[in-house]
């Protein structure tokens, strides 16, 4: 394999779609697709296996997830960029993308030009974003990271500890929606995860636990 050229992996479960990333990324003379995989799985057996330049995986992927998928090989591999190319743009999915370690994060429906342009930035050590999640990856990137609450509940994600600090402030799903830029379904999906890893037999038992390891003192706007 040259290695002048920018050396990529393609993770997608779905044979067309890999088809269609791999002619738009052999429009490109320095780009050479060195593999491709259906599943989490390979792309990780892939990034150990080849050492890529890129991966350029999709969050929905069987069994275990993009995300996952993500933090392993950047575990495994820190100089391997993961792009995100994916259908998914809510801000909740960008930010566990980011906080796994991809250097990217575009729509499906981004052109040719803007997908050769990605993996170049990335390759080179720099960082993209669509358009269309822009806001989102602004909003990662100034939301100061509270440490004290991931040392009370280390098996919570940032995001699952922002929202039950405001579980904690009596915030209600609404609110928590509002305030965090999230739909009320991943709300409610965030606070069923919260009270499985706490054990917690509802939302006033979640606060109490929450308040005594001092989250819910920082109140926000109503």
């Amino acid at each position: 394999m040259s290695s002048d050229r920018i050396q990529v992996v393609i993770a997608d479960d779905h044979p067309s779609i890999r088809a269609g990333v791999r002619a738009l990324l052999e429009m490109a003379e320095d780009i050479e697709v060195i593999a491709e995989a259906s599943t989490s799985e390979e792309a990780i057996e892939a990034a150990a296996d080849l050492q890529p330049d890129v991966v350029m995986m999709d969050l929905r992927m069987p069994r275990v997830g993009g995300v996952e998928a993500t933090r392993v090989i950047v575990r495994q591999s820190p100089h391997i960029a993961v792009l995100v190319l994916t259908m998914v743009e809510d801000g909740d999915s960008v930010f566990a993308a980011l906080r796994a370690g991809a250097r990217g994060y575009l729509l499906k429906e981004a052109g040719a030009a803007e997908l050769l342009r990605a993996v170049h930035a990335v390759a080179s050590g720099g960082f993209i974003t669509s358009p269309a999640v822009a806001s989102w990856v602004t909003q990662f990137f100034t939301t100061p990271v509270t440490e004290h609450h991931a040392e009370a509940f280390p098996t919570l994600t940032q995001r699952e500890h922002e929202v039950l600090d405001l579980i904690a402030q009596g915030r209600n799903n609404a609110h928590i929606a509002r305030q965090l830029v999230l739909s009320p379904k991943t709300v409610r999906n965030h606070i069923s995860n919260i009270f499985a890893k706490l054990h917690a037999a509802d939302r006033a038992d979640a606060i109490v636990r929450a308040r005594e390891a001092g989250l819910g003192q920082r109140k926000t706007a109503p």
